[in-house]
């Protein structure tokens, strides 16, 4: 009896922790434990704008900061950054997990960013969100996410906000699977996007060699190659997406074209001053002031960095 009691209790709490670990994965989405601080007053505002898609044959949505005084000059005309999200994430998720007001505060105060337009798109395919698989960041059997962000949006933005038209002050970055999603699309749409960036990211996707970066950016054109702008990082922990991200900036260094790529402490995980949330929330200051040194430069060849980061490994070769 004593022996089928304790069968029970055992069984009882599996059945919890199932349950547990099931609400906190596929219900909150796996939130950090200890998130990012957030300031109060950054004078910044994120507000969820949606349009209607011909490409995914719905209603869509994307966030959007608009830059400090926006309201206040008609006729200025600013830069533009699309920032895509990972696995089991949406629109808000810039705002809501990686404290990105905080980022853009903090870089236009120093002025390593020229006060820009921010988008977030919502990058998730016609299956949802889901912590079982990472959003098909291409033109495929679950929707046209490719033609979406590359094209469509970019039309959207540019109708509806004050852009500058010229692709090197666009920039197209995200993290985890965002960050292949930004080459997979980037590189497809260089008339709307010179710059591209990737927090750990990947760049061979298993949906095949024609949505893979590390074979698609071989084929552009030698024109096409001069005009790009890559920033790149992986999280030291993230083994898989250092080995890769190392690859695609040894391919780069091989056609011409011009890039940085650092490894970091930390990368993906629940907690940590250098994990989940707070590495993305980090280093976004190192893409976006990379940006900010490609939009202030636009008019000059980009400069090829040649001294180690403070924060982390720089490679050249």
């Amino acid at each position: 009896m004593k022996i089928n009691k304790i069968l029970v209790g055992v069984a009882g709490a599996i059945a919890v922790l199932t349950a547990a670990g099931y609400y906190y994965v596929f219900i909150l989405g796996a939130p950090q434990f200890d998130p990012p601080q957030e300031e109060a007053n950054t004078g910044l505002k994120f507000q969820l704008e949606s349009f209607n898609s011909q490409a995914m044959n719905a209603v869509r949505s994307y966030g959007v900061i608009l830059p400090p005084g926006y309201n206040k000059n008609q006729q200025k005309r600013y830069p533009v950054i699309f920032l895509l999200h990972g696995g089991h994430d949406d629109a808000r998720a810039y705002v809501d997990k990686y404290a990105i007001l905080d980022v853009l505060h903090e870089l236009y105060k120093s002025k390593k960013l020229p006060p820009s337009i921010v988008i977030t798109p919502d990058g998730n395919d016609n299956r949802g969100s889901s912590p079982l698989y990472d959003p098909d960041y291409f033109d495929g059997p679950n929707g046209k996410l490719g033609t979406l962000i590359g094209s469509e949006l970019v039309q959207v933005v540019k109708s509806r906000y004050r852009t500058l038209e010229k692709p090197q002050f666009w920039a197209l970055g995200g993290l985890s699977s965002g960050g292949w999603g930004a080459f997979n699309i980037g590189l497809r749409y260089l008339k709307n996007f010179n710059i591209l960036f990737s927090h750990s990211g990947y760049f061979i996707d298993n949906s095949g060699p024609q949505n893979s970066p590390q074979q698609i950016v071989k084929q552009l054109s030698i024109a096409d190659r001069k005009r790009l702008r890559v920033y790149l990082d992986a999280g030291q922990n993230d083994t898989n997406f250092v080995v890769s991200t190392k690859a695609f900036h040894v391919t780069l260094n091989e056609i011409g074209i011009a890039n940085v790529f650092y490894t970091f402490p930390g990368g993906h995980g629940l907690s940590g001053a250098d994990i989940g949330w707070n590495y993305f929330h980090k280093h976004l200051k190192d893409s976006l002031s990379y940006v900010g040194e490609q939009f202030n430069n636009s008019k000059e060849p980009a400069k090829t960095v040649q001294k180690a980061s403070a924060k982390g490994n720089y490679f050249n070769n």
